[in-house]
């Protein structure tokens, strides 16, 4: 799902990935630190000293932030979801969880645990000061560390969503009213008021001369609300879908081209000719694989016209498919994890039909017109 990131391995099964932007955070915290706070609470360091406690001190709170998803994530497991990968990018950190809670106490129990991972970690580096402070260094990377984990672990609990505090907050409405979709228009609601407070409270800043303050305020103001609008349209769109299966949606007379046509007749003769962006390859009498425009992309066109498209599908085997009588919401989910946009469907030992992005949207634009 996500191509802009890199790997760094595993936790406990659950793959941490580090989103590109995350370089940006860090070297700004970085020179923030720096360049302002450290020089001003301690005047005898060297400039080597300055920045690398500023770089050690950003790379530490995203340890914090790694510690607090894996709070989240392991608490999922645990209730029986799956988790494929944590990714730490510029606002901090996300769990990636397969699934909707089963229920408004695992709702509760998943996002109560963060805050309460940051808290106790702002509460063991508030233990450790008296035992490094033999080392300046190291005692003002403790405080500094425990003072952040304890900002964090509190602002996590502003009852807006997508902040634990609103999912938290959802799930004790979703506990006493039993209506999950009811529950987060809510908890979005308020993490869009939230929102527009903080961009509010941002703006003031600085027009008081606090810019660089100012502006972050603003920055994480407008994501809160951009993120708890777009969850509003995520509920919109799942209850028009409804209970709506991938066989109502799904194209059956999916392109098809033969495994030893070569590139250069697909693009002219197939691609141009129909508009496609996707083709089962047949082999042997049987589906074989997908092609795909991105697919045609990878193979250098000089060589076009000696290469199969056998040659670039992705085979049968190594595809992400799903069922006809699937929830076509599930499909969308299961589109966002593969990083796909289109999923052959498979009934028995065959392809049935295939459903893409756009079969999807056509399908939803139908029910709207005819007010379903």
């Amino acid at each position: 799902m996500f191509r802009h990131t890199i790997s760094l391995g595993r936790i406990f099964g659950i793959r941490i990935d580090l989103d590109y932007s995350w370089f940006l955070i860090v070297g700004l915290l970085t020179w923030v630190l720096a360049a302002n706070y450290y020089p001003q609470q301690f005047k005898d360091w060297s400039t080597a000293e300055y920045w690398g406690m500023g770089l050690a001190t950003a790379v530490m709170l995203f340890v914090s932030v790694l510690i607090h998803e894996l709070g989240h994530s392991l608490v999922a497991q645990h209730l029986g979801m799956s988790v494929p990968r944590i990714t730490l990018f510029i606002f901090g950190g996300v769990s990636q969880i397969a699934t909707e809670p089963p229920s408004a106490g695992a709702e509760f129990a998943m996002a109560i645990v963060g805050p309460l991972v940051s808290l106790a970690l702002a509460a063991v580096f508030w233990e450790l000061e008296p035992v490094v402070a033999f080392s300046g260094p190291l005692l003002a990377l403790t405080q500094y560390l425990a003072l952040l984990n304890f900002v964090l672990g509190i602002f996590n609990l502003v009852p807006g969503f997508p902040l634990d505090g609103g999912r938290v907050l959802r799930a004790i409405i979703w506990r006493f009213t039993g209506k999950y979709q009811r529950s987060t228009a809510i908890a979005a609601g308020v993490g869009r008021f939230c929102g527009f407070l903080l961009i509010f409270v941002g703006l003031w800043q600085i027009l008081g001369g606090n810019f660089l303050n100012g502006l972050w305020i603003a920055f994480i103001g407008w994501f809160l609300e951009s993120a708890a609008a777009s969850l509003l349209q995520q509920e919109g769109l799942k209850s028009l879908i409804g209970e709506h299966r991938v066989a109502d949606a799904m194209r059956r007379d999916f392109p098809q081209v033969p495994a030893d046509l070569t590139v250069q007749d697909l693009v002219d003769k197939h691609v141009f000719a129909s508009g496609a962006r996707y083709f089962i390859v047949n082999g042997n009498g049987a589906p074989a694989g997908l092609v795909t425009l991105a697919d045609i992309k990878q193979i250098p066109r000089p060589s076009w016209s000696h290469t199969a498209v056998s040659q670039l599908m992705v085979p049968l085997q190594r595809m992400a498919t799903i069922k006809p009588d699937a929830l076509l919401w599930s499909a969308l989910e299961k589109m966002g994890r593969d990083g796909v946009n289109q999923l052959p469907v498979v009934d028995g030992n065959g392809i049935v039909g295939v459903l893409s992005r756009d079969d999807v949207m056509h399908y939803l634009g139908v029910l709207q017109a005819i007010g379903r």
